[in-house]
């Protein structure tokens, strides 16, 4: 495997300093955004790249189960982050992260100890990078389907009001909405698998390959991996809207659009 340099790290950074420059005309605030992620993502994988060797060397089920849980907590709170309006509470942050735990934990554990089978079934080298990938798509999903929960809940709330006097449930009364924001939820999976060794070489298969793995084999991981996130996804977002619908409603059948908060860092 060819190793890389801080000088080749170093320029690939001057694509995102020109990006991020040539974007200031267009829309200040977004080169300041992309600064930070980029700055963030260097710092955040060598920290991680640290941890990661000093717990491959020494394989803990508490260890890894810690770090699980910081990455869910992390990713909790990227969920609240980038939406524009955001439940007030511990709800903000609570669906989301609940919504995670359920599908990505409960897919993680069923990929470790079921289809690929390693001994032990905790093993970091599996876990971690399979939980991470596993996080990650169900978080982008489930962002995007609450972002468009709550936006369209505060757009259409005349609409949704109307069904209820005349009788519907809540459920009924979003029954549009929510075709939408589980559409929205799906669409970057969606995406990712239809255009899978046509259009791009997926990030897993492609780590391999360069590593010196056989194709045929990082095919095989690749397959599992998209199918895993593919179901994360998808039950992930659909565990956040049912929460989210439930908590724009009171007991007794009334839209509470004052649970919900415009977020200003959501547009920065």
């Amino acid at each position: 495997m060819i190793q890389l340099t801080s000088f080749d790290l170093s320029l690939g950074a001057l694509l995102v300093g020109a990006l991020a420059l040539t974007s200031m005309r267009i829309y200040p605030g977004m080169a300041r955004q992309l600064l930070i992620a980029a700055l963030r993502t260097a710092i955040q994988l060598t920290l991680i790249g640290l941890v990661l060797k000093v717990l491959f060397a020494n394989s803990n089920l508490l260890w890894v189960a810690l770090l699980s849980l910081l990455m869910l907590a992390v990713a909790g709170r990227e969920v609240m982050a980038r939406q524009h309006r955001r439940f007030t509470g511990r709800w903000g942050y609570g669906i989301g992260a609940v919504s995670m735990f359920i599908s990505s934990f409960t897919i993680a554990l069923f990929a470790l100890a079921v289809v690929i089978g390693n001994d032990p079934w905790y093993q970091p080298q599996y876990a971690i990078p399979l939980l991470g990938m596993l996080l990650g798509n169900t978080m982008n999903g489930i962002s995007l389907a609450l972002d468009r929960l709550t936006q369209s809940a505060w757009e259409q709330r005349e609409v949704i009001e109307a069904r209820l006097m005349l009788g519907h449930s809540e459920q009924q009364a979003f029954s549009v909405i929510r075709q939408q924001v589980f559409r929205s939820g799906l669409i970057p999976i969606i995406n990712a698998m239809a255009a899978a060794g046509i259009v791009s070489l997926p990030g897993m298969m492609t780590g391999q390959i360069l590593a010196g793995a056989p194709p045929v084999e990082a095919v095989k991981y690749q397959i599992l991996i998209m199918f895993l996130i593919a179901g994360g996804a998808g039950f992930g977002t659909m565990a956040a809207i049912h929460f989210a619908v439930r908590r724009l409603f009171d007991d007794r059948m009334r839209l509470r659009l004052d649970r919900l908060h415009s977020n200003p860092s959501s547009s920065r």
